[in-house]
């Protein structure tokens, strides 16, 4: 195990995420900050309240979703659903999806079913704390993003919570499993 963002760099990315958006889209009234369960969860809270800090006026909505039944491995295992939380409506809106790590795109793609069947976003942007642009394999690419590793296929990159309560992003090779 490797750690590639320690807890103060990623509270920095958090931060330099968050003063994009606001660069791009300063009024915040008809946007939403929705996470993808459960690693973009954590991203999304975190860059939710950077925003919140630093917007000047309305304030984004915040959701998330899970994207269990929507997988196209769902087949292989029985998994357990995620929490489901979007207390508004999408339609319309200008919707940043957020996610921890942009692998194949087929999360992405899931999320964006599942954003779908809730109604007609106005927009949707993506942001990312890790891009393994290297490795897709759908056509998605994000608006944001926090660092981008070079990795090989095998290796498996996570968020994991520190000790002290931090988060820090660790790169772990399959064959140390």
């Amino acid at each position: 195990m490797e750690v590639i963002l320690s807890y103060p760099a990623f509270s920095e990315s958090i931060d330099r995420l968050a003063q994009d958006i606001l660069s791009r889209k300063p009024d915040m009234s008809n946007t939403a900050i929705v996470g993808i369960q459960q690693g973009g969860v954590v991203v999304a809270e975190a860059l939710y309240e950077a925003i919140c800090k630093r917007a000047n006026g309305t304030l984004p909505d915040y959701g998330e979703i899970d994207i269990t039944f929507y997988r196209d491995d769902l087949h292989k295992q029985i998994l357990q659903p995620d929490k489901m939380n979007l207390p508004f409506s999408v339609d319309d809106k200008h919707i940043v999806l957020v996610d921890d790590v942009l692998f194949t795109g087929r999360t992405i793609k899931a999320a964006l079913d599942v954003l779908l069947d809730y109604g007609r976003p106005g927009k949707v942007e993506l942001c990312v704390l890790v891009d393994r642009a290297e490795h897709r394999q759908f056509p998605i690419q994000a608006d944001y993003r926090g660092i981008a590793p070079a990795t090989s296929s095998r290796e498996k990159i996570k968020l994991v919570k520190t000790s002290d309560g931090g988060v820090q992003v660790v790169r772990i090779d399959d064959k140390m499993q």
